[in-house]
Parts: C-alpha cells; sequence; structure tokens
C-alpha cells in the first residue's frame, strides 16, 4: 500500500487531531517548576514546565487568567490542570492550562537561595569587597560564547562607543556540562595578564536551568578571589543569577555591560572640551582677579614707596625749618629788643655818661674815689674825662700842708 505525501500543514494537522482525541491528552494535570514566565499585554500567561529532565511549555489565555488570583514567579512549583495540543503553524505542541495550583518553591530556586544565603554570610556580595572599575580602560576582557548573541553584542556596544578600546575574547563553555570550569579557567586566565583592566562575564537569557552554570559556588569564589574587576552581563534584565551578586557590577544585559565598561569616546571628548572650556575660563578670572590683586598692590607699594615718604619727609623738614626759623628769628628779635632795652637801662645807669656834663671820675690804686676823706696826694692818680684820661700825682698846696 502507497502511504500518501503530505504537506507539512496537512502532517501537523493530523498530529493535532490525533493529539485532541486523545481522552488523558485532553484532562491532563501535571506538576513542574515555572520558567521563563510572561505576562502577556494581551492578558495571556506564558511559561514552561521543567523538571530535571524535562520541559514543556504551557499557556493560560486571558480569558481563564482573569479568573486565577495567585501571582505566578519563576521557580515557583505548580500542578496545572489543562489539555495537550498543538500549535500546527509551528508544529510545537502545548499544555493550554484551565487552572493552576501553587504547590511551593522550585527545587533549583531553593538551592539558588540556600547557596546565596552561604555566600551573603561569607561576605561575598558586600559592597566593601567591591572593586571599582578604571574610567578609562585600555582592554577588556570577556568570557561568553564565541558564538552566541552576547559576543556580538558586546562588540557592537564597545566598537559603537569607543574603537580604541581593544577586546579579547576568552571561548568559554556557558551551559552545560563542563561550562563551570570552562568559566572558571577564562576568569582565572584575563585575571592573571597585566594588560586586562576589566573582565565582562556574560550570556544571553535562558530559564534558570539554562542559566544553571552561573549559580555556582566554585565560579562565585573565581570571581570574588579575582584582582581584577568583573562586571556581570548574564541574562536579561529579569534574570538573577549567583554571578550578579557577587561581581563588582552587575548589568541587566550583555550590551549593558558593555556600556558600563567602556566610556563613550564621544562623551570622553566631550567633557574634554567642557573641561578645558571650564579651565580656560577658570584660568581666564584667576589673570583677571591676580591681575586686579597686583593693580591693588601697586597703588599699596605706591603708597609706601620710599621716595614718598622722602618726600613728605623733605616737606616736614621744610616745614621744621621755617618753624625753626621764625623761632630763632622771633627769638632774636626778642633777645635783640631786650639787649636794646638792657643797653638803655645800662645807658640811663652808666656813670661814664654824667663825664658829658663836665664830671669826671678819680681813681686811686684802681679804687673809685668818691670823698675827700679817701683821697691821698703823693699817690698815682688816675682822672677820666668824657673824652679820655690822664695820670698823676696831687701835691697838696702849702694852705693843704698846713
Amino acid at each position: 500500500m502507497q502511504i500518501k505525501i503530505l504537506s507539512v500543514s496537512e502532517l501537523n494537522n493530523y498530529i493535532k487531531r490525533t493529539i485532541d482525541n486523545d481522552f488523558i491528552l485532553n484532562n491532563i494535570r501535571v506538576q513542574g517548576e515555572i520558567s521563563n514566565l510572561k505576562y502577556h499585554s494581551s492578558g495571556h500567561i506564558y511559561f514552561s514546565l521543567k523538571d530535571e529532565g524535562s520541559k514543556i511549555n504551557c499557556i493560560m489565555f486571558r480569558s481563564n487568567a482573569e479568573a486565577f488570583n495567585i501571582l505566578l514567579k519563576d521557580g515557583r512549583k505548580v500542578e496545572v490542570k489543562g489539555r495537550v495540543s498543538v500549535y500546527h503553524r509551528d508544529g510545537s505542541y502545548q499544555i493550554y492550562c484551565n487552572s493552576i495550583s501553587d504547590i511551593g518553591l522550585g527545587e533549583l530556586y531553593e538551592k539558588f537561595n540556600l547557596l546565596k544565603e552561604k555566600l551573603s554570610k561569607k561576605g561575598f556580595f558586600d559592597i566593601e569587597a567591591k572593586k571599582s572599575l578604571p574610567l578609562y580602560p585600555f582592554k577588556i576582557g570577556v568570557v561568553t560564547s564565541p558564538t552566541g548573541a552576547a559576543v556580538k553584542d558586546i562588540i557592537n556596544v564597545i566598537t559603537r562607543r569607543n574603537p580604541s578600546i581593544e577586546l579579547l575574547i576568552y571561548p568559554a563553555l556557558v551551559q552545560g556540562d563542563g561550562s563551570v570550569a570552562s568559566l572558571i579557567k577564562g576568569i582565572k586566565v584575563l585575571d592573571s595578564r597585566d594588560d586586562i583592566d576589566i573582565i565582562i562575564i556574560a550570556r544571553g537569557g535562558g530559564s534558570i536551568e539554562e542559566l544553571w552554570s552561573f549559580n555556582s559556588e566554585e565560579l562565585a569564589e573565581a570571581i570574588y578571589n579575582a584582582n581584577k574587576p568583573i562586571v556581570s552581563g548574564v541574562g536579561h534584565e529579569t534574570d538573577f543569577t549567583i554571578c550578579d551578586f557577587v561581581a563588582d557590577i552587575r548589568a541587566a544585559t550583555p550590551s549593558q555591560a558593555a556600556e558600563i565598561s567602556a566610556v563613550s569616546l564621544e562623551s570622553l571628548i566631550d567633557s574634554i572640551s567642557m573641561d578645558k572650556e571650564k579651565i580656560t575660563s577658570l584660568a581666564l578670572r584667576r589673570i583677571e582677579d591676580e591681575n586686579y590683586n597686583l593693580i591693588l598692590l601697586e597703588r599699596l607699594l605706591e603708597n609706601f614707596n620710599p621716595m614718598n615718604i622722602i618726600i613728605h619727609k623733605y616737606e616736614e623738614i621744610a616745614l621744621l625749618k621755617d618753624t625753626l626759623n621764625k623761632n630763632i628769628n622771633m627769638a632774636i628779635t626778642n633777645n635783640f629788643e631786650q639787649i636794646k632795652a638792657l643797653i638803655q637801662l645800662l645807658e640811663a645807669h652808666n656813670p661814664l655818661n654824667v663825664l658829658k656834663k663836665g664830671y669826671s671820675i678819680i681813681f686811686q690804686k684802681d679804687k673809685l674815689i668818691n670823698s675827700v676823706a679817701a683821697f691821698k696826694f703823693n699817690e698815682s692818680t688816675e682822672i677820666i674825662f668824657k673824652d679820655g684820661k690822664v695820670e698823676g700825682l696831687i701835691v697838696p698846696t702849702e694852705e693843704e700842708r698846713k
């Protein structure tokens, strides 16, 4: 018997009818852990149910979600009721959920929280342990998959922001067996190089199990013990891993990790230009201020110039000289008047002036003879007249001898 050749649409529709007619698949109850949860703007809820070995996609339409009061979160363990059907366009099957019951926290999230609490107590997340990023890195090392979208985003962002920064990509496994050891080795290799300024550890988004390698205690220790600052750009904005908490800086995405690590050359040039203008303005203002201060000092120096003091002293000396001359002249005049008065007084009492009236003065032995009794004959006698003097002996007459 020849089997009919089917188109893809016919095959998918056949599989869909087969599954839709299965009683068990139309009344299914499944337990698992939620991951990749998304509340769509249409009101539908999209997520995956997983266990340790497998996962299946699920959807709850808005008509059922509106009556559902539990707020779902990644990592929660739930039980869903519904049916399994095929989305014939993509050929994928999924669970169409009618109701969801919350069971508790998923196993992976329990492990995540336990490790987070353990490392937090050891100080792995302390702010004091975080290293600052260099402002102007010259070379950035990246630990990531060489074929993923993350490395392309990092290269594009850094090339756009600052093409002068060198990139060194360490190709590492970011998922599955051997990925933890690969990531640790990448960090240690880049950390040992003297030319690396910053290390980025990055991976694109995914479910908690796909990001589980970044929740390794060994990887956390390697990041914590690294000497170079490490930026974590793992997953999407809503994804959090142990790597994010222990890294020096957590970026929401690989692209943001690149933006944080690489300063924009354009903004750097603008900043330098602004600093140049600011420095120029400050320098000109300083020059103006110093010039003004110099003028004040020159005026002050001029006021205290020794020549000015000497000139003022010359003026003071001239004033003192004039005062002294006036005082001297006044003293001379006063003394002259006093002398004149004394001369007049002396003249008035000068006995020689009497001689002008016909009188004379007699001295014997330098003794003024002012009486007859004092006069002696035959002794040297000096007679002073108004116009001179005569000396001689005066002898008594005969009558006077008698």
